[in-house]
């Protein structure tokens, strides 16, 4: 069957119908064998030597198991064979990147190196590039790092002030500036490094060589987490880039910038979900084995109530990574079947689905963060001591939501990116708009025959909560015009509004094509799960919505839409409770997160 090629952003206006959407229960035998290289190296290579890792009196410790992760041929998932790589499906690198997220500070070297280290050069390198740098940074026997972020410049990456001054001869460039936090720093052959050229408005980027000579150093950063990851800042005096390093065109560096952190968002989310499986692991594992008045923690409703959110809002966040990175790969397809070139094609397909990548961004690392916080207080004393399993899952968690673009940027980023479109017409947000503002002056038909389907009642409430962000999206827009931008909180309430509502609608989608392959027996704690989200979000895109409508509308204009809104997140009684206690029941009994 033909699936529905849905753009971008069109989960707000469209449905997806279930068989349309790929989920983890659905990978073959060589992605699990993919999967199990991935935990056998981090078990066997990294978890031993996480202590040593972390006080970096051995810097040799992460380049050699990047050494080895390269002869197991896991820095080249993304690169094609003709490079060296293994040429693997884009949801195939996620679970790479899902399994390896679970290696504390390695973690982070691996996914530098891999991502905004070597990408840059195999999406926006000529051919030559490619073969110089590509083929060693697939196997490991160079390794990459990147050189963005500036003192004066950090989500406002364009305003740096690194110069590139073309020498007289015309052969080379002359690189001055100061980078920070550039992880891979000490240890990298290979820099992307992003420089204006004279007096050019955007940044260029260029590929440097560790040899070209002009760079210094300061020491390794001393940091709240990720203590083993080589983070430097890193100083270019003069130092000499020949004109043929340019990465792309003049003045493309920017946009080089903008594209790659695409990837980099949907994978960092990727890795946060195998940092938080192996968080609930150790959580439900020490709660089977520690007693308290006679009984073991996992027996006491409160943290079968922890356990129980913490396992939900991990599969909830699974379905909508997976769903969107086989979006990017199917729509990869499409350009490469229209004749597209494949580097082309894969910048294309991710700047597709930006807006799904910055939400999963967002939604990934926060999940992360509730899941080692809720473990921490679960392991009580010993989660609060480093000598117990969670301290350092804890402190390495909090760098996520600063990754990558911040939270906050990403969240203005969503709504920037929808609102965008709409105006250039590649989505039609107005017309569905519009439709639910007419709706709200119409009396509500309480008439139409009910859906008696396994989720009849879910796609009800899914559908309403697409109309809740149109109509609060819709009177903002309409409020505030051009003012919008400056309006951070209502961005910020309207992006949750769009973040929830997506990540809702996946796990229901998965669940549903679950139930349509084993059964809706065999599928009974998954089904829990995904009502328990979707309560959850209904709960938080009505406050979402609340506070936004609050910040800008008034009178009548702001009762009917506080009507509308408590019209369409309205839910019928489930009991939550019981439906966490039986999640809570099997995850304990398994003695892991085990979905």
């Amino acid at each position: 069957m033909e699936k529905t090629a849905l753009k971008g952003g069109e989960f707000l206006i469209k449905d997806t119908p279930a068989q349309d959407v790929f989920i983890p229960e659905e990978w073959n035998e060589e992605q699990k064998m993919i999967a199990q290289t991935c935990e056998d190296f981090i078990q066997t290579e990294v978890y031993p030597k996480l202590d040593d890792i972390d006080s970096q009196k051995y810097p040799e410790l992460i380049p050699g198991l990047l050494d080895k992760a390269g002869e197991l041929g896991l820095l080249g998932t993304s690169v094609p064979e003709s490079l060296g790589g293994f040429g693997m499906s884009f949801n195939t690198t996620m679970l790479v990147s899902e399994v390896t997220g679970k290696g504390f500070s390695f973690a982070v070297a691996l996914s530098a190196h891999t991502g905004i280290g070597t990408l840059p050069i195999l999406y926006y390198g000529n051919e030559e590039q490619k073969q110089k740098y590509v083929t060693k940074l697939a196997t490991g026997e160079w390794k990459a790092a990147y050189c963005l972020t500036e003192p004066d410049s950090g989500s406002d990456a364009n305003s740096g002030k690194t110069k590139a001054v073309l020498r007289e001869d015309g052969k080379h460039y002359l690189i001055t500036g100061q980078k920070m936090w550039i992880t891979n720093g000490g240890f990298a052959d290979v820099f992307i490094v992003f420089a204006k050229i004279d007096d050019d408005k955007n940044l260029t980027a260029f590929i440097v060589e560790k040899e070209f000579g002009g760079i210094t150093m300061n020491d390794e950063e001393k940091k709240m987490g990720i203590k083993g990851s080589s983070t430097r800042q890193i100083f270019f005096n003069d130092c000499p880039v020949p004109v043929e390093n340019m990465l792309s065109e003049r003045e493309n560096g920017f946009k080089i910038a903008v594209n790659i952190l695409n990837v980099g968002r949907i994978k960092l989310g990727a890795a946060a979900l195998g940092g938080s499986k192996a968080a609930l692991t150790q959580a439900i594992k020490y709660g089977n084995e520690r007693k308290q008045f006679g009984k073991s923690l996992t027996e006491f409703g409160a943290i079968k109530n922890k356990i129980a959110e913490m396992t939900s809002r991990i599969y909830a966040s699974e379905s909508a990574h997976y769903r969107a990175g086989q979006n990017i790969d199917d729509a990869y397809d499409a350009f490469v079947a229209e004749g597209m070139e494949p580097a082309k094609a894969r910048l294309k397909s991710l700047e597709e689905f930006a807006i799904e990548c910055a939400i999963l961004k967002v939604h990934g690392s926060e999940v992360l963060d509730f899941v080692v916080d809720e473990a921490v207080q679960i392991g009580g004393g010993m989660g609060f001591s480093a000598e117990g399993p969670f301290e350092r899952a804890y402190r390495d968690a909090r760098i996520n939501r600063i990754f990558e673009g911040t939270n906050e940027i990403n969240r203005m980023l969503t709504i920037d990116m929808m609102l965008k479109r709409a105006m250039k017409g590649h989505l039609d947000l107005m017309g569905p708009a519009q439709k639910v503002a007419g709706e709200l002056m119409s009396i509500p038909d309480f008439s139409a025959a009910t859906d008696d389907s396994l989720f009849g009642k879910e796609k009800k409430y899914l559908t309403n909560l697409k109309k809740a962000g149109l109509m609060v999206a819709g009177g903002a827009v309409q409020k505030l015009m051009a003012k919008l931008s400056e309006e951070q909180e209502v961005l910020m309430n309207l992006a949750d509004m769009m973040i929830e509502g997506y990540v809702a609608e996946s796990v229901i989608l998965r669940v549903e094509k679950l139930v349509s392959i084993r059964g809706e027996e065999a599928c009974a704690h998954e089904i829990d799960m995904a009502r328990i989200f979707l309560h959850n979000a209904m709960e938080d895109i009505a406050r979402a919505g609340r506070e936004a409508i609050y910040a800008f509308a008034e009178g009548d204009e702001m009762r009917m839409m506080l009507m509308g809104l408590k019209r369409f997140t309205k839910e019928e009684p489930f009991n939550v409770k019981e439906a966490r206690r039986r999640v809570a029941d099997y995850v304990i009994g398994k003695n892991e997160y085990a979905f």
